[in-house]
């Protein structure tokens, strides 16, 4: 009996028939390696890393193209503003010109910047000024800062007209300086968490057997990432409106994370 017990394949019971097995509830691993079992295993371990790697490519594109975004728009005004001063100066334009021009072209390259910028910095952008001022209400607020609250355009000299236009055109080619700063600081900063990034799939590649279908992996969760997180801030967007940033960003880090272990599961 003793011979008989020994000789039992792995798995047997003398007593029930078949032991219980291990407490791993999940399915039987999928064909391939055998790394990429479940209950915890070294696959769903990596799948964790390459999840926080996606999200942290994720918000670090995201902060730099809004820092990219901004940098644009602060040199594109101001050399817009130039421009202009510098056609009244030699006389190809009136400062009443000038100003309409300047108060047109910097709501344009606002519209624009904004269409290049993420869901998340569009929705920043748009809580802090929905759309750019009229030429009229630019009027209004330029002559009350410079003469008075009980000054009206109209009742001006031609010279005071003057003053009012030319600081609208001197305006137009200035960006929120607090705001400027803070994204070039966001810029840096984002670009650091692209190295980590970078950083976490070249080890991952370089740690595992197959490098080709490892480098190939890393690239498609991390860009899978990237995408689903711009995909999922714009239908956050269309969902909450335009000037919400909190909702966007929540919609950002969904849509990388459904992207990015998407795809890591398909692969």
């Amino acid at each position: 009996m003793a011979q008989w017990k020994s000789a039992l394949p792995y798995g047997l019971s003398d007593e029930m028939g078949f032991d219980r097995g291990t407490s791993c509830l999940g399915p039987s691993p999928r064909p391939g390696s055998i790394w990429h079992g479940e209950c915890g295993g070294r696959s769903a371990f990596d799948s964790a890393i390459r999840g926080l790697e996606a999200e942290i490519a994720n918000a670090g594109a995201h902060l730099v193209i809004d820092g990219e975004a901004r940098s644009t728009y602060a040199k594109l005004v101001r050399g817009m503003a130039d421009d202009l001063a510098g056609q009244v100066k030699a006389g190809g334009l009136t400062w009443a010109q000038a100003a309409e021009q300047a108060n047109e072209s910097r709501n344009a390259i606002m519209d624009v910047i904004r269409s290049r910028s993420t869901p998340v910095g569009r929705a920043m952008a748009e809580q802090m000024k929905a759309q750019g001022l009229t030429l009229n209400a630019l009027i209004a607020r330029k002559t009350t800062q410079l003469f008075g609250k009980e000054a009206s355009f109209p009742q001006l000299s031609a010279a005071q007209q003057n003053t009012v236009f030319a600081e609208i055109v001197n305006s137009a080619g200035k960006s929120n300086p607090r705001v400027t700063a803070n994204l070039a600081k966001l810029n840096r900063f984002g670009r650091g968490l692209l190295v980590v990034s970078i950083g976490i799939s070249v080890y991952t590649v370089a740690t595992s057997d197959d490098k080709l279908a490892a480098a190939g992996r890393e690239a498609a969760v991390t860009g899978g990432g990237i995408a689903g997180g711009i995909a999922g801030g714009a239908l956050a967007g269309l969902a909450c409106g335009p000037g919400a940033p909190a909702c966007v960003t929540v919609g950002a880090f969904v849509g990388g994370a459904l992207a990015a272990f998407g795809i890591d599961w398909l692969w």
